[in-house]
């Protein structure tokens, strides 16, 4: 405000629900569906899950993926049909500068559920009021939130020495936002570490087989 880069600020408006009939046809199926419900899959509850159990908690898959599909059955009449593990968000949520407790951690749960509830309520002001914003202030401001996650997630991922290589693939396959097939970096991120993963330890399998055959003889 003080250097004069922000527009005028628009009015307040409240949201509306616009209820949109589904309509089934097998092109929108095959090229929107399908794809579709794999990304969400593989970028966003497969890494959300990696997140969980990367910060020690350890969800049965199961009854979360019924509920965000259940939401997402609720949401997707309105234009909402992607509910889902966010990973970011999960990694914002269950990091140590959120409370050094874990089983406090839930708490910010109600505080996402209120920030969301009022960009349900005001979305497409809060949306007019970002655009008039300057873009490297959005930038920095998301920068800044994600600096604790990922320097946690980073920690978390380089601490057994073993498995190093295969973590920083993972990571540096994620950022390079590689997409094939229509997925996300996310899932191809967590593939090439586990190719990785996979080669070192048939590599560590070969170079004992000598060892083991040496100690039968020997024996």
């Amino acid at each position: 405000f003080l250097t004069g880069r922000v527009g005028g600020l628009p009015v307040p408006e409240l949201s509306t629900l616009t209820l949109i009939a589904p309509h089934f046809t097998a092109s929108a199926i095959i090229g929107l569906a399908l794809p579709l419900y794999l990304v969400t899959m593989a970028s966003q509850n497969l890494s959300g899950l990696a997140v969980l159990r990367a910060a020690g908690y350890h969800p049965e898959p199961g009854p979360l993926i019924g509920v965000t599909g259940f939401f997402s059955l609720l949401s997707a009449p309105f234009g909402g049909a992607t509910s889902n593990l966010a990973a970011i968000s999960a990694a914002i949520c269950t990091g140590p500068d959120v409370h050094p407790d874990p089983a406090e951690r839930w708490k910010t749960g109600p505080f996402y559920a209120l920030a969301y509830f009022v960009f349900a309520v005001f979305g497409a002001s809060l949306v007019a009021i970002f655009a008039v914003l300057p873009q490297s202030l959005i930038v920095l401001v998301a920068g800044l939130a994600l600096i604790a996650p990922l320097t946690n997630a980073l920690s978390i991922a380089l601490k057994d020495e073993g498995h190093r290589m295969a973590a920083i693939v993972t990571f540096a396959v994620t950022a390079s936002g590689l997409t094939l097939f229509g997925v996300g970096a996310a899932f191809w991120g967590l593939v090439a570490g586990m190719v990785v993963l996979f080669l070192e330890e048939l590599k560590m399998r070969q170079s004992f087989q000598p060892l083991v055959r040496f100690w039968v003889r020997s024996s």
